[in-house]
């Protein structure tokens, strides 16, 4: 399993990558840098034929489960109940 992280000190931001057997990968790295990493390795979602985090090899293959609560129309904003006051001239 590979593992990102982040690892900031006073001066200096470092992105690390550690990989179990392997010796840790630390390098500095600016934001942009570590989120264009993170874009790269991250599976957000499963794909076909790609062992990631979201793989169940012991489940078949299923559609999403819908959420458990039902989503609410957006409801139109309250008036105002009396109008604004004017301004004194």
């Amino acid at each position: 399993m590979l593992v990102i992280r982040r690892l900031v000190d006073r001066q200096r931001s470092y992105t690390g990558i550690f990989l179990p057997g392997e010796p840790a990968r630390i390098f500095p790295t600016t934001d942009y840098e570590h989120a264009r990493i993170l874009q790269i390795y991250k599976q957000d979602k499963p794909y076909e034929d790609v062992i990631n985090d979201f793989t169940d090899d012991s489940a078949p293959a299923l559609a999403p489960a819908p959420s458990p609560r039902p989503r609410q129309k957006p409801q139109p904003r309250p008036q105002h109940q009396k109008p604004r006051q004017q301004r004194r001239p």
